[in-house]
């Protein structure tokens, strides 16, 4: 069913930017705009991963960095394949995953991460992003993330339309797509995230076999995640649903638009799961 919903929500983000297209030059920028948007998709589906990877300036590291050790660990644990492991030179400490499938991963940690979480929570963290990968919301994810941004620069150019004599509405069509689009690009992006979140939670604390471990993540992570900026996401927005926790504050200014749900809610979930008594799966620290 989550699958179902996913694939509906996706489709009314390509609708989305459809109409867009129709706003602002009738039924030709409809077809131009659904050609585009399958052009976006063939892409993100193919190389969108490698774009958001250089766009945050990652970097690869090998065995012997100590994350590469804690995602083999944690690959062996889940049963995927072992991804590529990135760092971000980023003060922020956040984490994502991206890639078209388990084969073509890549798991991204910022410097701020590891330098403020203790060797566990790291773990939870990880475990998490592989959870993601586990259920392929990579590719969702990066697909989402690019329609988004092309919603947001229709949105930057729609004036530019307004004196076309084949945009159905004129002035009030590039209206609506400069304000209302990128609304709706916002809730149909939080509708996606919130649902796969949740369900990352959990299978990540089945992953690393201590709820714990990312509960106090997720504390310490939203706490100072508030207060230091992260450059290349406030730059980027429509990939700030990637990560862990939303990496935006610096010009936010609605946690209505969040693509992230609650993080007390989060950690309340995965307390209850720990209070449960969820049986331990021997993450890399025993």
């Amino acid at each position: 069913m989550n699958y179902f919903r996913t694939g509906i929500l996706l489709a009314a983000m390509t609708a989305l930017f459809m109409a867009c297209g129709w706003l602002l030059g009738g039924t030709g920028g409809m077809f131009i705009a659904l050609a585009i948007a399958a052009g976006m998709n063939l892409f993100a589906w193919w190389k969108s991963d490698k774009v958001v990877l250089r766009m945050y300036r990652a970097r690869e590291v090998g065995p012997d960095h100590s994350l590469h050790a804690v995602v083999s660990q944690l690959a062996r644990n889940a049963d995927l394949p072992m991804p590529k492991v990135y760092i971000i030179e980023n003060d922020q400490p956040n984490a994502f995953a991206t890639g078209r499938n388990p084969d073509n991963a890549s798991v991204a940690a910022t410097t701020g991460l590891l330098r403020n979480l203790t060797a566990t929570e790291v773990s939870g963290v990880m475990a998490h992003e592989l959870a993601h990968v586990r259920n392929r919301d990579t590719l969702t994810m990066t697909i989402t993330a690019t329609i988004a941004g092309a919603i947001g620069m229709l949105a930057n150019f729609a004036l530019f339309f307004r004196g076309r004599r084949n945009s159905p509405l004129g002035i009030v069509g590039a209206l609506l797509v400069m304000f209302l689009a990128p609304l709706a690009a916002a809730l149909v992006q939080m509708a996606i995230s919130r649902s796969r979140e949740y369900e990352a939670d959990r299978i990540g604390a089945e992953i690393c076999g201590h709820p714990d471990w990312l509960a106090d993540a997720l504390y310490k992570m939203a706490t100072r995640a508030a207060a230091i900026d992260n450059p290349q996401a406030e730059d980027n927005p429509a990939t700030a649903h990637m990560f862990i926790v939303n990496p935006l504050h610096a010009h936010a200014i609605d946690g209505l638009f969040s693509t992230h749900p609650p993080i007390g809610e989060r950690i309340q979930r995965l307390r209850e799961m720990a209070g449960q008594g969820a049986p331990p799966r021997g993450g890399p620290w025993g």
